[in-house]
């Protein structure tokens, strides 16, 4: 069994709260990206992942939509590990260079401040090397229990 790098003794699991369905995080989601997150000492998300080849556009390289995905995805972890429920409202990415499928790559975000509900998160996909393939900024809304109880009632009805 490998044994652990200095830096991954340094990350704490980041629990989900439930088995659920989500393309990027969900555990029962076959077909998903079934990604695992860890938070640094400096209260930043990471996730360690390899690509596989069904996530393909160019020959070789992921698809822009899955890279917006990976980026959003570790936004979104970075409200769960500040306690926070919320949802993007916009995100933007730069795409720097293709990103490489089944290779290591690194995802980190943080939380880069807070205007009354607005949640403003940066993210950053590197390759193993370090260099920074896709970067993106985010605004996540904070969403109360009661409005998201409202909108499954909605749903339900429907």
């Amino acid at each position: 069994m490998p044994t652990a790098t200095r830096q991954e003794k340094t990350l704490t699991p980041l629990a989900h709260g439930a088995l659920n369905h989500c393309f990027g995080c969900g555990l029962e989601n076959r077909t998903g990206l079934r990604l695992k997150f860890f938070v640094d000492p400096h209260n930043n998300v990471v996730s360690h992942l390899r690509l596989a080849a069904r996530f393909a556009g160019p020959p070789g390289h992921a698809h822009g939509g899955i890279i917006a995905t990976l980026l959003d995805e570790a936004m979104s972890k970075v409200n769960r590990a500040r306690g926070v429920l919320a949802m993007t409202r916009r995100l933007d990415v730069d795409y720097l260079r293709p990103v490489p499928l089944r290779k290591p790559l690194t995802l980190t975000a943080q939380h880069t401040g807070t205007t009354g509900r607005r949640n403003h998160i940066e993210a950053q996909l590197a390759d193993a090397s370090g260099e920074i393939l896709a970067t993106a900024k985010a605004v996540f809304v904070t969403i109360t229990p009661d409005l998201l109880a409202k909108v499954k009632s909605r749903q339900a009805q429907q």
